[in-house]
């Protein structure tokens, strides 16, 4: 494998070769193909400082788009054309990206709806080895965007289903306009298993989970009326994939591990907290504890307050509080200590529990405590003694968490 001298080296290459291979995947584009291939190599040629290719990657066309990719093939150097048997945007991408020689790989749609002027600084980190990969969004605040409702409230919502169900922080999953170092998508395209238009989301998703840097660029976007896609399958295909996705993330299927290790991108570590200093990843831990459990106290007071008046206040705390316990042990799991997959489980929960207990015995005392001094307590005195009672049983929960999950971090 070509590693380019590391992850963060600047690639050296020979300058007759390309150092920018640009796929076009198309399916059916007589008619703009020659257009756009013609404009994408004026615009490379006179802004762009390196050698470059173009690949034209057909998807199986019936008509004769073939055609036209040979003589523009024919026409213009460094175009060259890649035809499959098989339909998808993904299996093209992957196809085109893996024949590719160049170090850098890059791909954008055939009606070029990104404005050309946004590639050199997409591709640019990618050149110098400062990231691995990059995406062009529409989502940033500087960017600028035409497109209809439907396709700007599909995208968002599709976005922020990413965010929720598979914890990405990249912006905009759809936007065709992407690139990758060469060495990165060796490692990273065979565990890809989508051929559609789920490829992007999935390959973005094992970057940032394998630790890897992704370069955002606000760009410039015109939507193309003319455009094919069927947006009712499309959502039905993504929801399928991001349900599959989803699983092998829960169940460790995917070797994430060893991903970041061959890239050198495992978390950073410093020398051993002396006394009095604050220890490594201290700071970020405790503000992730603390946002997981203004969550777990807002729905431990919501499942209280639902239940009180039909249990009684000591089994209504003893309900909400076990309900909450488990969830906040699997989310402090996950996202306070980054522990992914099945293994030591049960161990974590069972060190939640023994913080469920110390929880329970704090606010049951608490609430014993003050129907000793008052009988009939208000409401809002009864909740705040539990909101002050949670917040130490808080305490001890971090400390018996990050003792028993942090050095099994994977």
């Amino acid at each position: 494998m070509n590693t380019l001298g590391g992850p963060r080296a600047a690639i050296r290459t020979r300058p007759t070769a390309a150092v920018l291979d640009v796929v076009i995947p198309v399916y059916n584009e007589e008619v703009d193909l020659g257009p756009c291939v013609r404009r994408l190599h004026a615009h490379l040629s006179a802004h762009f400082p390196y050698p470059f290719q173009i690949t034209i990657a057909d998807n199986a066309s019936v008509d004769d788009t073939l055609t036209v990719a040979n003589g523009l093939a024919g026409e213009l150097p460094g175009v060259e054309v890649l035809h499959l048997d098989a339909k998808g945007r993904g299996r093209a991408l992957s196809a085109a990206w893996s024949a590719s020689s160049a170090p850098v790989l890059a791909y954008m749609d055939v009606d070029l709806s990104t404005d050309l002027a946004a590639l050199l600084p997409l591709v640019a980190p990618l050149i110098s080895g400062h990231s691995d990969l990059a995406i062009g969004t529409r989502l940033a605040r500087t960017s600028r965007v035409v497109r209809g409702t439907k396709r700007e409230v599909i995208s968002r919502a599709y976005n922020l289903l990413l965010r929720g169900a598979l914890a990405a922080r990249f912006s905009d999953a759809q936007c065709g306009f992407k690139a990758i170092r060469a060495d990165v998508a060796v490692e990273l395209l065979p565990l890809v298993r989508d051929t559609g238009w789920f490829f992007d989301t999935e390959m973005l998703v094992l970057a940032q989970r394998a630790g890897l840097r992704i370069h955002e660029v606000p760009v410039d976007w015109v939507d193309d009326p003319d455009s094919r896609v069927d947006i009712v399958a499309t959502a039905l295909a993504d929801l399928r994939g991001v349900g599959r996705l989803g699983r092998a993330l829960l169940t460790g299927a995917l070797p994430l591990a060893d991903l970041r290790a061959q890239f050198g991108r495992a978390p950073l570590t410093g020398p051993r907290a002396l006394p009095g200093q604050v220890p490594v990843g201290l700071p970020r831990q405790l503000v992730r504890f603390a946002a997981v459990g203004v969550a777990s106290t807002l729905a431990y007071l919501l499942l209280f307050v639902a239940t009180r008046g039909i249990l009684g206040a000591q089994p209504a705390n003893l309900l909400a509080l076990l309900v909450t316990a488990v969830a906040n042990t699997a989310a402090n799991r996950r996202l306070t200590f980054g522990i992914s997959g099945r293994r030591h489980a049960a161990r974590h929960h069972a060190q939640g529990l023994l913080a469920f207990a110390l929880g329970l015995a704090l606010t049951s005392g608490a609430l014993a405590v003050l129907h000793v001094v008052s009988a009939v307590p208000a409401r809002p005195v009864e909740l705040a003694v539990l909101v002050a009672a949670n917040l130490a049983a808080t305490v001890l929960r971090f400390v018996l968490l990050r003792l028993g999950m942090h050095h099994r971090r994977t």
